[in-house]
């Protein structure tokens, strides 16, 4: 293997515990700020690296003192201290003598500047309590009734979402609403004529202004000290939880309502970006927390979907809810269960598709009937939030046109995968210069203000005047035209960037200069790329399709121009395949994205085949420079996402190559002062089950099954010893566990064990006694398919005796 590579110290997962001083067996540690995404939080860490004289430090590891002397090398063993971990834990030091090692170095380091992150146990704990509830279900006929509450919730989830995006739609629409009319008002009032000498644009620039600084500034201040993980669109931070990785703070109630107050406060404020990606994160939130029948947040149990309190089934469940989400911002059931699908799951099956299904019409259904009867409508067609509006006559294409579709969709490829380099330079020069809160808050204000003036310099030197009658906005302006006409520059910038997408699809042949539009598309390019990563909640999807439908257009006019007998070049159809062409290259996604698109504008199944081709060439082209925007804010967060096939790196190795150990043991019946101070010692979450042990020498044992940390913490904190069986064992079932799901307790939680030193702990009906297992010489991608289809966690090592050889996890799969 290639040693310049670095392996990143990631875990599958570790315990709510912020005690933790040895780096984790799946975590990562860092020396910096903690970097959410597109937001950059500037909480520091928990310290949890051991210290800068051993920041290579990987494997499954045990603690060691941070006064012992400074490590030689990678070979250099340690000086064993105080308390063997998987040796005897009682107090006496001739156990020392017989202990395992303390730790393991590994050959290739550890990165030691990413942030921690967690894993979550998507692999059922199929124990013994477990077993009995299922034998429970047989004679109680619970499937069936399980089965149906599992519909009801997916039901609850659909009408839930969908509420919540009319109540973000109304409330965008009024402020806008309001906004627009009082600027519309103060340009007729202060700019009246079209002699530009006799007005002053200056004071509804400070009025614009004005209304753009406030929204924007409490919004970003609302995301910068109160929630940062809401900053930006959220469906990185769901994707990456599908995917098995544990997000802080993604799915609480509190994260709902800042996402819902910042995506408001933005979009009235004027930034690029718009309401429909944050409506995912919205969805999942609505799903994680209806599906578990309480709140952490406000300490409320309703005692009601109580089978579902665990990671697997929350997944499931979030995946509906982001399928919702997209549902409800699309008015597009089928786009939507396809955009989850296609870009945010992991893991899905066939019943899985069905109900995601489900939820996505119900979702839209909801929302159609609640917009259609606020807009007084009583045919409900109000779609969706993302209303892109109908053709008036519908689209076709001539078979000589598919050429230019395709070059359509390799402009958008090169134009998405620029924008995607640009903006993550952009990020990154944020996170490392702009640490500070305030500065977050006032770069926010900054781009705001710069966008109000690149507005106001387009619309005072462009004379771009058309007239009255064809205006493409609500609030027409004269502006420095003559009567009965209005600013088409203006127009493009006084309304919201979701019906300026609208206006390019459907104004008429000749609305607008050509240079108004070049200019437009340059500025709104730059603009959006700046405004993407800012600490606010936006989402990318509507100024990228603004800008590939101003491009789309401004080529349709530039071409009938050169050509103006061409009667083939209709500007709406040119903006649409301009639109889907710069969504594939900056997104990366070709079927959920043709399919919203087809949805959202009623276009004719014909039409399909020219926006797959545009979106196809455009995805193809982007990723030969890079990857989408989604996968690079994963990347640059250093996320251990597991992709659908392993690294190349990986070909050719076994698990002997890139397991950990020494491997910290339990034995089946052990002491409960050693299991305290195991999880006192070390932050491992996940530790091999022994028998058949000489001594103390566990990580030599038979290995009968595995034990997470959070089921030894309920162990040991409701006291589940064998001297005392006869108290617990009538009381405790699967339940027991499920009741702290999902904030498991901290071993901080549990007193000293000064009275329950000899106390045994007997975990044959606690663990799981069939973890997957493989054997040391099994080829590393046939192993990475395995723990990536079971959604692992942990994968033990097993020599031919069924002893431990190593355990492999999330981390192993993550080169740097």
């Amino acid at each position: 293997m290639d040693d310049r590579k670095v392996l990143i110290s990631l875990d599958d997962g570790s315990s709510d515990d912020d005690d933790a001083i040895v780096p984790q067996k799946d975590t990562v540690q860092s020396s910096k700020p903690i970097q959410d995404f597109g937001s950059n939080l500037t909480e520091e860490p928990t310290p949890t690296s051991l210290s800068t004289e051993a920041p290579g430090i990987s494997g499954n590891h045990q603690e060691i003192d941070t006064d012992q002397p400074p490590l030689l090398g990678h070979n250099a063993l340690p000086i064993v201290t105080n308390i063997p971990i998987n040796g005897n834990a009682g107090h006496s030091n001739r156990d020392i003598e017989n202990s395992e090692p303390i730790f393991h170095l590994r050959s290739r380091t550890a990165a030691a500047s990413t942030p921690n992150y967690e894993s979550l146990d998507y692999e059922v704990c199929e124990n013994t309590l477990f077993q009995e509830e299922q034998r429970q279900r047989l004679t109680e006929r619970f499937s069936l009734r399980k089965d149906v509450i599992r519909w009801i919730i997916f039901i609850q989830i659909g009408i839930i979402t969908a509420l919540i995006a009319c109540t973000i739609d109304i409330i965008i629409e009024e402020l806008s609403e309001l906004k627009y009319a009082f600027l519309y008002r103060s340009v007729q009032q202060n700019v009246p004529l079209s002699d530009s000498s006799s007005g002053d644009l200056v004071i509804p620039y400070l009025y614009w202004l004005l209304f753009s600084i406030l929204p924007v500034a409490f919004g970003a201040a609302m995301v910068t000290y109160i929630e940062p993980i809401t900053a930006g669109s959220g469906i990185p931070q769901v994707k990456s939880y599908l995917n098995g990785v544990k997000i802080p703070r993604i799915v609480r109630i509190k994260t709902l309502a800042v996402k819902a107050i910042g995506v408001i406060t933005s979009v009235v404020g004027g930034l690029a970006g718009g309401k429909e990606g944050p409506m995912i994160h919205a969805g999942a939130v609505v799903a994680a927390g209806i599906s578990q029948g309480k709140s952490t947040t406000f300490v409320k149990d309703f005692r009601i979907f109580k089978a579902f309190r665990d990671d697997h089934e929350k997944r499931d469940f979030v995946l509906g809810g982001g399928a919702a989400g997209v549902s409800a911002a699309f008015g597009a059931p089928i786009g939507g269960m396809l955009f989850s699908l296609e870009e945010a799951a992991s893991f899905w099956n066939q019943n899985l598709i069905w109900r995601t299904l489900v939820a996505s019409i119900i979702s839209v259904f909801t929302l159609n009937i609640v917009l259609s009867a606020y807009h007084g409508l009583n045919d409900f067609t109000f779609t969706g939030l993302f209303n892109l509006g109908k053709f008036d006559t519908p689209l076709k294409f001539d078979y000589f046109e598919l050429p230019i579709f395709m070059i359509l969709g390799v402009t958008g490829g090169l134009l998405g995968a620029a924008w995607n380099s640009l903006n993550t330079k952009i990020n990154k020069f944020r996170k490392r210069f702009i640490p500070w809160k305030i500065g977050k808050v006032l770069e926010a204000v900054v781009v705001a203000m710069m966008g109000v003036t690149l507005a106001c310099l387009m619309i005072y030197f462009i004379n771009d005047c058309r007239p009255l009658g064809n205006d493409p906005t609500n609030n027409p302006v004269q502006l420095f035209c003559e009567d009965n006409e209005y600013n088409a520059v203006a127009a493009l910038w006084f309304q919201t960037p979701e019906a300026t997408v609208r206006s390019l699809f459907h104004d008429p042949p000749g609305s607008h200069k050509i240079l108004t539009l070049a200019l437009f598309t340059v500025v709104y390019y730059v603009l959006s790329c700046a405004t993407f990563g800012l600490n606010v909640s936006l989402g990318v999807f509507i100024p990228t399709a603004l800008v590939g439908a101003a491009w789309g257009r401004l080529f349709a006019m530039l071409a009938f121009y050169l050509f103006p007998e061409a009667e083939f070049l209709h500007p709406g159809k040119y903006a649409l395949i301009g639109a889907a062409a710069n969504l594939g290259g900056v997104l990366r996604m070709t079927i959920s994205l043709s399919v919203i698109l087809m949805e959202t504008t009623g276009i004719e199944s014909s039409f399909f085949f020219p926006l797959i081709i545009a979106l196809i060439s455009a995805k193809w082209v982007g990723d030969y420079f890079n990857e989408g925007i989604y996968d690079t804010q994963i990347q640059v967060n250093h996320v251990p996402m597991l992709t659908w096939e392993p690294l190349p790196q990986y070909k050719g190795l076994a698990a002997r190559e890139i397991l950990s150990s020494p491997v910290v043991c339990i034995k089946l019946r052990d002491r409960a002062h050693y299991i305290y101070h195991v999880l006192k010692k070390c932050d491992h979450n996940g530790f091999p089950v022994v028998d058949d042990v000489h001594g103390d020498r566990r990580s030599e044992g038979r290995v009968c099954g595995i034990i997470l940390r959070s089921q030894l913490i309920v162990i040991l904190l409701k006291s589940l010893y064998v001297e005392n069986k006869h108290f617990w064992l009538p009381e405790t079932s699967i339940q027991t566990f499920r009741d702290v799901y999902p904030r498991y307790p901290s071993i901080k939680d549990v007193r000293e064990l000064d009275e329950k030193i000899n106390y045994t702990v007997d975990l044959s009906m606690f663990m799981n006694p069939s973890p997957v297992r493989v054997n040391p010489h099994d080829s590393v991608p046939r192993i990475f398919q395995i723990f990536r289809a079971l959604g692992l966690r942990h994968l033990l090592v097993i020599n031919n005796e069924n002893r431990i050889a190593g355990i492999i996890t999330r981390r192993d799969f993550i080169y740097k």
